[in-house]
């Protein structure tokens, strides 16, 4: 009689963390996300084998499951108490999820639209602070980042940091943010020469540099609507 494989022996891309990372989680089945949550099974039972033969009882229906107890549960060998909760809880968070309302991203297609979202973060800064909002085709928020936080005339600022941050959110607009404490809104040759390079590296990475917004309390300057950009 060939001994059964515990999870850890399986091939990398049958197990199920590892077939997550590569392929994301819709490649998973409901037993396979259902192993992730209880980490093991018994001592004849991987864990998706043991969550495969709980959804059967529940006649493959996700929802049957969340009606059941944690006593329910427990029936069930290599299923605690602590095993138990866990696969409740994540039920009960697929359902308060299915009652939430998509998040609404903001629009910040515009200098203003830029400002009248940053100026409630920038406003009270008595240090200049420098911000990247990564967005989508439609001009709406994907990320908004502080990339540096610094002196009261300047803040260095790594370009390198800035393509990083647009490159993982997927965006496809990027606009720089930054504010000036002294309240001066003209630009300074620092950053005249920062905006240049964060516009060739935009270029050179396909990404749309919208604007770099220069906030003070009150009022802004704009490279786009100057004719910089």
């Amino acid at each position: 009689m060939v001994d059964k494989l515990n999870i850890n022996q399986w091939a990398e891309e049958d197990r199920p963390r590892e077939k997550m990372m590569a392929l994301g989680p819709q490649a998973l089945s409901d037993a396979e996300l259902l192993a992730i949550l209880i980490g093991s099974g018994n001592t004849k039972e991987s864990a998706v084998d043991l969550m495969k033969r709980v959804l059967a009882d529940c006649n493959n229906n996700l929802n049957t499951l969340g009606k059941m107890t944690i006593h329910d549960l427990m029936q069930y060998n290599g299923i605690g108490e602590a095993k138990a909760i866990t696969i409740l809880a994540a039920c009960e968070l697929g359902k308060r999820r299915q009652m939430e309302k998509p998040e609404e991203r903001p629009d910040l297609g515009t200098a203003t639209k830029i400002y009248n979202h940053m100026h409630p973060v920038l406003q009270d800064c008595d240090v200049e602070e420098f911000w990247v909002l990564l967005m989508n085709q439609n001009h709406r928020l994907i990320k908004q980042q502080r990339i540096s936080h610094g002196g009261i005339t300047e803040t260095a600022v790594d370009i390198r940091i800035i393509m990083r941050e647009a490159v993982l959110a997927n965006a496809t607009i990027l606009a720089v943010c930054h504010n000036h404490p002294s309240g001066n809104l003209r630009p300074s040759p620092y950053d005249n020469e920062l905006t240049r390079q964060i516009q060739k590296a935009c270029q050179l990475m396909r990404i749309h540099f919208m604007d770099h917004v220069i906030v003070t309390d009150g009022a802004y300057f704009s490279y786009n609507e100057a004719g910089h950009i």
